[in-house]
């Protein structure tokens, strides 16, 4: 089965690639999940716009990905979330609050798999989270956790 995948799948490949799958694994978990399409000549269309969005996330090289540090540094970035009256949160802060709060705050489009929490976030105040920009480069970003 030919298939155009949408997402990114370990071991197959990624968003824009045409790959060829067992008819199985292409009907019973690439294409339900989201993770494919069918691939038809239609579909190479497709495919055009899924490159021009992949190439404008992805880091172009080192010291573009210094740029970007740079600029996530620089932000002011809240979260803001539901408290109780001691201060904790209910639940914790996900990777990808942490990505919205990045987009929200100007910065750059983050993917939430990028964001590196060392420790989960569970409390109000400020605390540092890492986000993987290359094998090279990360960035050390403050994230301020405030109460909604």
């Amino acid at each position: 089965m030919k298939l155009i995948l949408t997402a990114a799948v370990d071991h197959l490949g990624i968003a824009g690639d045409i790959v060829e799958v067992k008819d199985g694994f292409g009907r019973n978990y690439l294409l339900p999940q989201g993770f494919a399409i069918r691939w038809t000549r239609g579909a190479e269309k497709q495919i055009e716009g899924i490159n021009r969005a992949r190439e404008a996330r992805t880091v172009r090289d080192h010291a573009h990905a210094g740029e970007i540090r740079t600029q996530l540094e620089a932000l002011e970035i809240q979260v803001p979330a539901r408290v109780s009256p001691e201060g904790k949160l209910f639940g914790a802060i996900t990777a990808a609050d942490i990505a919205s709060a990045i987009k929200k705050a100007n910065g750059p489009a983050i993917d939430r798999r990028n964001v590196v929490i060392n420790k989960p976030i569970k409390s109000v105040g400020e605390h540092k989270v890492g986000v993987k920009l290359t094998d090279a480069v990360t960035a050390h970003v403050p994230v301020k956790v405030v109460a909604a």
